[in-house]
């Protein structure tokens, strides 16, 4: 196997703790000697061994004079664990193959410095970009403090998120809603407005087998979420948090012995100022955030400047009507020049429809 393909298996091993390990970076390590894999691990949830200690752990053979392909560079700091590199220099590993450098300010380069100090022998650059992609989260938060969001919707060939009467189910087919479940999965938390509770009684859970729940936020300026809603009634079992610009306590109080999480924020143009929430979300761990909002909330967000990717999934279908909602409500941009562009686009089939993927 080439150096691509140790790292390549090293990748798909970090995958497996997709939804498991935020706010933590997913993590995989490969352990190779005389040309065969004797040990592999990744970081399987938080707070539990990281990737490297997995891998060694989990040795077939002696590692000492193996080479170690791991996704990100070694960690050299006591956090819940002890350093990686103190435990690869103590087996005995030679050399060490890092794919993405660790922007966090307490290894950010002193991991290899300490593996090198150490006699260990290091390579950096190897599938770097592959290794950089599936922690755009980990990167954006670690350098950011506020959580990487990713504006979710779905719409019909003409544009058009529900009819002429606000029937949107099903806009999608099956397979894409599924899909979906995968993103509630892997980012941390779920954000609605009001408006979405409203009018669609939604539960924002994970339908997959073993999925995880995410955290969810509700954007609620004037606290008028019903009592009796899906997500009030269930924030005993999943967490829930409520942004409101409200002072009215009592009410707070009505919501809190529910179990949900009361967050104030300042009002902006008549909503929650979401640049604080985001801010506030940030200190609070949330990492990452599944935008599933209305036409409001998606332009809000879009003016705020805190979306960081677009996923959009593209049904074969015509709804046409001039009132019919669009996914992008707002006052919109008055020139085309003026226009929130989208790069690094990605198409993928998934059943009949198409998901459409972009950076902002």
């Amino acid at each position: 196997m080439t150096e691509e393909k140790y790292m390549g298996l090293a990748i798909e091993l970090a995958q497996r703790g997709c939804g498991r390990v935020n706010p933590n970076p997913m993590v995989g390590a490969v352990i190779v000697k005389d040309g065969a894999v004797i040990g592999q691990g990744w970081h399987e949830y938080y707070g539990g061994l990281h990737a490297e200690r997995n891998a060694i752990a989990n040795c077939s053979c002696d590692p000492r004079g193996a080479v170690m392909y791991v996704t990100l560079e070694p960690c050299c700091h006591y956090g819940k664990t002890p350093p990686c590199t103190q435990a690869i220099i103590e087996s005995g590993i030679k050399k060490v193959v890092v794919g993405s450098f660790d922007p966090n300010p307490l290894v950010s380069g002193k991991g290899i410095e300490t593996l090198q100090k150490a006699g260990v022998e290091v390579q950096t650059g190897c599938m770097t970009e592959e290794c950089d992609r599936i922690n755009e989260v980990f990167f954006h938060y670690i350098k950011n403090k506020i959580p990487f969001v990713v504006m979710k919707y779905a719409m019909t060939m003409d544009g058009k998120t529900a009819t002429r009467t606000g029937a949107s189910k099903w806009i999608s087919g099956e397979q894409s809603r599924h899909n979906v479940h995968h993103s509630r999965h892997r980012y941390m938390g779920i954000m609605v407005g009001v408006g979405t509770v409203l009018a669609d009684d939604p539960m924002l859970n994970c339908r997959l087998e073993n999925g995880k729940d995410p955290i969810r936020i509700i954007c609620d300026t004037k606290l008028k979420t019903p009592l009796n809603s899906k997500v009030i009634n269930t924030a005993g079992q999943i967490q829930t948090i409520i942004a409101t610009a409200s002072n009215d306590e009592q009410r707070c109080e009505e919501y809190q012995k529910t179990g949900c999480k009361i967050l104030k924020v300042k009002e902006k143009d008549g909503s929650v100022d979401l640049n604080q929430l985001m801010e506030e979300l940030g200190e609070l761990g949330i990492d990452s955030i599944l935008l599933e909002g209305g036409s409001t909330l998606n332009y809000s967000a879009l003016q705020a400047g805190i979306v960081n990717k677009i996923q959009v999934y593209i049904a074969p279908k015509l709804f046409g009507g001039a009132n019919a909602k669009s996914p992008i409500g707002g006052l919109g941009v008055q020139l085309p020049e003026q226009a929130f562009k989208v790069k690094n686009m990605k198409i993928t089939a998934i059943g009949e429809d198409f998901l459409l993927e972009g950076d902002l």
